[in-house]
């Protein structure tokens, strides 16, 4: 046997099936298809969150009335900074100028953390305002967790203090 002859006849083994699949194989001809009044639609997986569970900021009058509950414990401060560096820095930069990365091409400009206006609003207006103001809404009430809110108002209370921006 030659070597060409081998050669069309591997060539033929592999050709043969593979047009045997193309007019022969499956044709998606039965695909199921699920139309929304037909079914119920399956049960989440374990260990979903639902969406009603929402914690949602709260309200401009209940804002007023809540102060931070946190300790401004170095601890505390350390988990702010990074919960800032998580949410807020790409935006509003690594010292609270609005410098990030992300801010600059915002309009308006990401608010300026350490300025008068935003350090004279209570702990609970800051943290409405961090959830829901220009630019905010509707995502960072879903996106920071209520774990991490509260460490993240403490941190820009600290930010606004120091010179060297954190």
């Amino acid at each position: 046997m030659t070597m060409k002859r081998i050669v069309w006849i591997l060539l033929a083994l592999l050709i043969v099936p593979a047009l045997v699949l193309l007019f022969i194989g499956p044709r998606m001809k039965v695909q199921p298809r699920i139309r929304a009044f037909q079914e119920a639609a399956p049960l989440p997986p374990k260990g979903v969150v639902p969406v009603d569970g929402l914690v949602r900021a709260p309200t401009a009058a209940e804002a007023k009335a809540l102060t931070n509950p946190l300790a401004a414990t170095a601890t505390n401060l350390l988990r702010g900074k990074v919960y800032y560096g998580y949410y807020c820095q790409f935006c509003h930069g690594a010292t609270g100028s609005g410098d990030g990365p992300v801010g600059q091409s915002y309009v308006p400009a990401p608010a300026l953390l350490k300025s008068a206006r935003v350090q004279s609003l209570s702990d609970g207006e800051l943290l409405r305002a961090m959830l829901t103001g220009p630019g905010h809404e509707p995502a960072l009430e879903r996106v920071v967790p209520p774990a991490h809110r509260w460490f993240i108002v403490l941190y820009l209370r600290d930010l606004a203090k120091s010179k060297d921006g954190g």
